[in-house]
């Protein structure tokens, strides 16, 4: 403890011993710094908040709401501080006075895009800071500049979203109903072409998956077809044979003449085989002999000799004829059937590049069809969104906080700073003086002499002033404490005048 007590003294000793250069350098530095932070111009600083309110129940009802309105305030939020908007607000304010050439004009925007910050608070609020701080405007002046290009930046904001959002809808449906006269000259000629290979191949109407439909649903058909045909002369066939057993009159006991003996003949025939007689017996062959002899003498005499019109045969025929037509009919459409068949074989057989040009004619239509669609459905919709946004503004914000108007600069902080300029002009001549003395040979103590050369100090000899000398001493200690004070009364003046300056800017 007595060792760092007796280096504190020893450094004290060793900058009083020199404090005259330690006074000079701090007055150095100090005059030095506070020029420097007197040339600083003062930068003045004027914010603004805005809301944005996004609630459209109408817009979110038809589905143009919530996520088309974000992106807007997105790509408003990235583009406010674009070079286009920046390059209006200085030729709106002062800063564009003195810019007469491009390369001055990309030069002042790009300081004022470092000059003004946009921030998100949140979902719906905005913040704008402009903070300028030019040095070839006062002080008055920077502060009404910074206010006035926040409001220019209010206006932007106000004009992207009302008059941009519309002139680039506007541009929108115009380019729309340009891609869709485009469209639907194209869509014209396309059918155009259709038509006309329609009519030159119109075995070959929609290209070749029509043809294949076409080819299976007349197959299928054809089948069908041959199938009823089938049954119709199965159950034809059956008729005939049907009618063939079936008498075209009818003998009854009280007609008389050969037919009726011939019909108790066969009748009595009958019995006789039902009665389960061979063909052997003689009963049974005098039956027989009986009925031939009678159906050769019906016969001689002639089938309308005797009897009466059989109601059955009557029926069967009509029956007969109905069936002949239909299985006419069913033979006339299958072979027409097979001459469609055919005709569409030949077709493919004769034009082999026939079935490629329809399905390629048939897959641009439809190509062109459904783009003209989209695009339709498309410019429908911008449309409505247009119209919503015009009736019920889809982006709705209105300023919270206006511009505020600067009283005190934001930057520098110059009572802190030139306090700083104070603090480090005293300590570099302190530093200075300090370093100086261990560069010399002299020590400050009996003891640092001892630690030194290793050797018993047995005594010192203490400085006795004369008169003279300790008058001369006072002197010089009112001249010291004259330069600090000095130094200390310009660091006053100039913290005075910072504050005047401030209240007379309030």
């Amino acid at each position: 403890m007595n060792q760092l007590l007796e280096e504190a003294r020893a450094a004290i000793w060793a900058v009083w011993n020199r404090r005259w250069l330690a006074l000079g350098i701090a007055w150095g530095l100090c005059l030095l710094g506070w020029l420097v932070v007197a040339l600083i111009p003062n930068s003045y600083e004027s914010e603004t908040r805005i809301f944005i309110q996004l609630d459209d129940v109408l817009a979110e009802q038809i589905g143009i709401g919530s996520a088309s309105r974000a992106r807007d305030i997105d790509r408003i939020r990235q583009t406010l501080v674009s070079s286009v908007n920046l390059e209006k607000v200085v030729r709106a304010t002062r800063l564009g006075d003195a810019v007469t050439t491009p390369a001055e004009m990309e030069a002042a925007t790009t300081q004022l895009g470092k000059e003004i910050a946009v921030e998100s608070q949140g979902e719906n609020i905005f913040e704008i800071t402009v903070t300028i701080g030019r040095s070839d405007f006062s002080d008055r002046e920077n502060a009404e500049l910074a206010q006035t290009v926040t409001q220019r930046m209010i206006d932007i904001f106000r004009e992207e979203n009302l008059g941009g959002a519309r002139d680039e809808m506007q541009q929108s449906i115009a380019f729309l109903n340009e891609q869709l006269a485009e469209r639907e000259a194209e869509l014209a000629k396309a059918e155009e072409e259709r038509l006309a290979f329609e009519a030159a191949n119109p075995d070959l109407v929609g290209g070749s998956a029509a043809i294949a439909s076409q080819m299976s649903a007349t197959r299928n058909e054809l089948r069908s077809v041959e199938a009823d045909l089938a049954a119709a002369q199965s159950a034809l066939a059956a008729l005939r044979g049907q009618l063939a057993s079936t008498p075209r009159t009818i003998i009854t006991a009280n007609s008389g003449g050969p037919q009726a003996a011939l019909a108790q003949a066969e009748a009595n025939l009958a019995a006789l085989q039902a009665r389960g007689l061979t063909p052997e017996h003689p009963d049974l062959m005098a039956a027989q002999r009986t009925v031939e002899n009678l159906r050769a003498t019906v016969q001689r005499s002639g089938p309308g000799s005797g009897g009466s019109l059989n109601p059955a045969f009557t029926s069967l025929q009509s029956m007969l004829v109905e069936r002949e037509a239909n299985v006419q009919a069913l033979m006339s459409r299958a072979a027409a059937l097979r001459s469609e068949i055919a005709s569409i074989n030949s077709s493919l057989a004769r034009e082999p590049g026939a079935t490629a040009e329809a399905q390629r004619i048939s897959r641009d239509y439809d190509v062109l069809r459904k783009r003209y669609d989209d695009l339709l459905n498309d410019r429908e919709q911008l449309r409505l969104r247009g119209d919503v946004e015009s009736e019920n503004s889809a982006i709705k914000f209105e300023v919270i906080d206006p511009p505020s108007t600067p009283r005190a600069p934001a930057a520098p902080n110059r009572p802190l700073l030139l306090a700083g300029v104070l603090i480090v002009g005293l300590g570099a001549g302190a530093a200075t003086a300090f370093a100086l003395s261990k560069l010399g040979s002299t020590f400050a103590t009996a003891s640092q002499l001892e630690r030194e050369i290793g050797l018993p100090v047995i005594g010192t000899v203490s400085h006795v002033f004369t008169p003279a000398g300790r008058a001369l001493r006072a002197r010089r200690l009112k001249y010291f404490a004259v330069g600090v004070g000095g130094l200390g009364l310009l660091f006053v003046i100039l913290m005075g005048l910072e504050f005047v300056q401030r209240g007379l800017m309030a």
